[in-house]
């Protein structure tokens, strides 16, 4: 509890240096910290590729169902591992290159990277156990 407090309290301080400049605001939602969008193939490097968190990778389309299922799913159960995984959320349309790179023919299709590799892999919906279960082996917990 001190510690949300310390954190919230933190969290509420005027913006200042490159955040600022760049419009960002901090949030104080454990996932809004641990869950981006990628924004292009550069910013995937430098994000995912290099990483030194597991990075879940989510590539998944505005018009995809079952993606809209998995997602916010996917994203709680990232925010609840407090940091110790990363989620980087692709979409497809957006980014033909990395789905083509990533060799995704399907979506949702999400990865699971460590140090740059893909360590594991999943395509379509899965249930919160079987959600937990991957990150668990991804994180190595």
């Amino acid at each position: 509890m001190a510690q949300r407090l310390a954190l919230q309290r933190l969290l509420s301080l005027p913006t200042r240096g490159p955040l600022a400049s760049h419009g960002r605001a901090l949030g104080t939602s454990a996932g809004r910290r641990s869950t981006f969008n990628v924004q292009d193939g550069s910013d995937f490097q430098d994000r995912v590729v290099n990483s030194p968190k597991p990075v879940v990778v989510d590539f998944h389309a505005q018009w995809c169902g079952p993606c809209k299922i998995l997602g916010p799913r996917l994203e709680k159960l990232v925010a609840k591992q407090e940091g110790k995984v990363l989620m980087a959320k692709v979409d497809i349309d957006d980014h033909t290159d990395l789905a083509i790179e990533y060799e995704v023919s399907a979506v949702p299709t999400v990865l699971a990277m460590k140090n740059g590799d893909v360590v594991d892999k999943f395509v379509g919906i899965k249930d919160e156990d079987q959600l937990e279960a991957f990150l668990k082996k991804l994180i190595g917990a």
